[in-house]
């Protein structure tokens, strides 16, 4: 069985989450980690936590515990 995730105007079609997590997690702009459950977002860029967002220079960004 095969499901569909639609993501940004586009569809696309896997048979495993595994596959679906791997294709479609975002990736940390400073150490290109995966972002897979929680992440910063800040100005459209994607960190795996507020340490590598304040690393490429962000302010303000703090970690939720």
């Amino acid at each position: 069985m095969t499901f569909e995730v639609h993501a940004q105007g586009a569809v696309h079609v896997f048979d495993c989450f595994s596959c679906a997590i791997h294709r479609m997690a975002p990736i940390c702009e400073h150490c290109r980690v995966q972002v897979i459950g929680q992440g910063v977002e800040v100005d459209g860029h994607w960190y795996c936590g507020a340490h590598c967002a304040r690393a490429e220079g962000r302010t303000g960004v703090v970690d939720r515990v």
